[in-house]
């Protein structure tokens, strides 16, 4: 089949330039596939024959994969990249079956996602600070814009400055896929944007950056670097457990739900793909739901029920 190192370089480039998928999910399938490479030619990866393996090869693959301690979630993106690679192939006429398309793929149960209650995150963004000091305006900034937006951490890295919109309370972002959406957001974040600006420009002494947050030298933010300003913030009110930019995220899209949103504009907002990515939250304000009830109704007070009593 000629080089299986191009052939794998080209998949993955039809995926990330024609399919549009996120760098990060081209990686993924990038470590995937070398791995299968190496599970199927082991003293040889370059010898790697894709026309050659079966079904029962990615089913033992499967199985190596559990024995090495890997996830269903794991191995389910493990075979969806296998599955898509074929799919691949098959366009382009190298193989005419999917062997991986007979391969049923590992379901899991979707834990409800993490969230911090609406006074928690009154009580931080409530609380007295320094306008002053450059480094406490920019975590609050970005605290606050992750939850008030719900936008994504990628995507408040790549914000650019003249897509913020102080003005009319609104915002273009950038999401995945390359698909851009129109977010909305209160006056108080527009009062914090202004202030915001106003002192990133007497520090870095950049008045019309392409990025919207900067570090104090004038370079964009970096992933780790947002994790530990929102870890930090979250942990001071009392968070506990992953305490990462996502959980704003889930925070917003509960507190959107539970203040009656309706839920395909929460879809909208957020950049959800469908409804039903949207629709786990629908559990967590359930749940809360459940809880207010059993906090509040006489009836589900009562500890117990002498139903045999004749009295």
């Amino acid at each position: 089949m000629g080089d299986i190192n191009k052939t794998i370089e080209a998949f993955l480039q039809y995926i990330r330039y024609e399919l549009n998928l996120s760098a990060c999910t081209v990686l993924s399938y990038r470590n995937d596939l070398r791995q299968l490479q190496d599970f199927l030619s082991p003293n040889d990866a370059a010898a790697f024959c894709p026309e050659s393996v079966t079904t029962d090869d990615l089913r033992s693959w499967m199985v190596w994969l559990d024995g090495a301690g890997d996830g269903s979630r794991t191995i389910r993106r493990k075979m969806q990249a296998a599955r898509a690679f074929y799919k691949f192939l098959m366009k382009r006429g190298v193989v005419a079956a999917n062997p991986a398309a007979e391969i049923e793929l590992a379901k899991f149960k979707v834990p409800l996602p993490s969230y911090m209650r609406p006074e928690a995150m009154n009580s931080l963004l409530d609380a007295p600070f320094d306008a002053g000091d450059y480094h406490v305006v920019l975590c609050r900034t970005v605290i606050m814009m992750l939850y008030e937006t719900g936008i994504r951490r990628a995507e408040l890295i790549d914000l650019r400055d003249a897509d913020v919109d102080a003005a009319h309370c609104e915002m273009k972002v950038h999401g995945k896929r390359d698909k851009e959406r129109i977010v909305p957001f209160g006056h108080e974040l527009a009062e914090a944007v202004t202030a915001y600006r106003e002192l990133r420009g007497k520090v870095t002494g950049i008045y019309r950056p392409e990025r919207f947050f900067l570090r104090p030298c004038g370079e964009p933010l970096y992933p780790s670097m947002v994790y530990r300003m929102v870890h930090t913030g979250l942990e001071s009110i009392g968070g506990a457990g992953k305490l990462s930019p996502h959980v704003l995220r889930h925070t917003f899209a509960s507190a959107m739900l539970n203040n009656g949103a309706e839920l395909n504009s929460v879809k909208e907002i957020m950049g959800h793909e469908s409804l039903a990515a949207t629709q786990v939250y629908t559990h967590i304000t359930f749940s809360e739901l459940k809880n207010n009830y059993k906090l509040a109704h006489p009836r589900a007070l009562k500890k117990e029920v002498n139903y045999g009593s004749k009295n």
